[in-house]
């Protein structure tokens, strides 16, 4: 009993503690994924057990990530009068992906598979604990030097950071306008990073968290780099041989998720 309350009674030490369990679970889903199971939403949604009970694509990724808005705004709030600069910025990052993937992402999606409803609650899950980690590290625990922003590994997390999520979000613009009006099924994106690789979308989020690790140079931070590279890393892979089953023309150069690598 002691053990324990001096595990949840320090709540530094908890986080860090969580993080390493995060990495855990990365490798954990990396497993499973390359060993065939397929996340059940999207194109894959019909294959769930549970599809028949869904939620609009819309309302789902609201729902769904609106957790990891939401906590650490409040961690920030609650925090803010003894934020530095690097704490306050580190946060503003992960706040500012969150406002896109939430606010506006959502409703410009065209149409949209509905999803799973254990999908939506398994993410909006996930989303409470890692905006717990993220927000209440950065805003409470995480020590940073004043001229950290200025250093050359925090300066080129930075614009991987800005990279990725240009990158992520102009993927998702082409994804969006695939189809012309009255168009169904499902076709070849073509430009941009699409160009290259299959997962555009999912190679500009991990650029994007990967320059996020970089900046903030903590453990909560570098957990969720390699969650986010674990979980969607493998269903790049899975989408690229989807890709190559469903269509006879499609670009034999194009790679799965690393340009001419992987």
């Amino acid at each position: 009993m002691a053990v324990l309350d001096n595990f949840f009674g320090d709540e530094e030490r908890t986080i860090i503690s969580l993080s390493w369990l995060m990495i855990l679970s990365g490798v954990v889903a990396t497993n499973i994924l390359c060993g065939g199971f397929k996340a059940a939403y999207g194109r894959y949604g019909e294959e769930s057990f549970f599809a028949k009970f869904t939620i609009s694509a819309k309302t789902a990724w609201f729902i769904q990530e609106l957790p990891s808005l939401v906590v650490p705004i409040y961690a920030l709030l609650t925090n803010f009068s003894n934020l530095s600069f690097v704490n306050f910025t580190v946060l503003l990052l992960f706040i500012v992906h969150y406002i896109q993937r939430t606010l506006i992402y959502p409703f410009l999606i065209k149409g949209g598979k509905p999803s799973p409803v254990h999908v939506v609650a398994m993410a909006f899950v996930f989303c409470v604990f890692n905006g717990y980690l993220q927000g209440f590290y950065h805003a409470k625990y995480a020590v940073y030097e004043r001229d950290h922003y200025l250093n050359i590994i925090s300066l080129i997390g930075l614009l991987t950071f800005i990279l990725g999520m240009a990158i992520n979000i102009h993927s998702d613009h082409i994804l969006r306008n695939l189809r012309k009006p009255g168009e169904t099924g499902y076709k070849i994106p073509i430009g941009g990073m699409f160009d290259y690789v299959s997962g555009a979308n999912f190679f500009g989020e991990i650029v994007e968290w990967f320059g996020f690790a970089l900046y903030a140079q903590t453990v909560p931070a570098a957990a969720f780099a390699f969650f986010t590279i674990s979980n969607i890393g493998p269903r790049a892979l899975q989408h690229h041989q989807w890709y190559h089953s469903k269509f006879e023309n499609y670009p034999t150069h194009r790679r799965a998720l690393i340009p001419f690598l992987l």
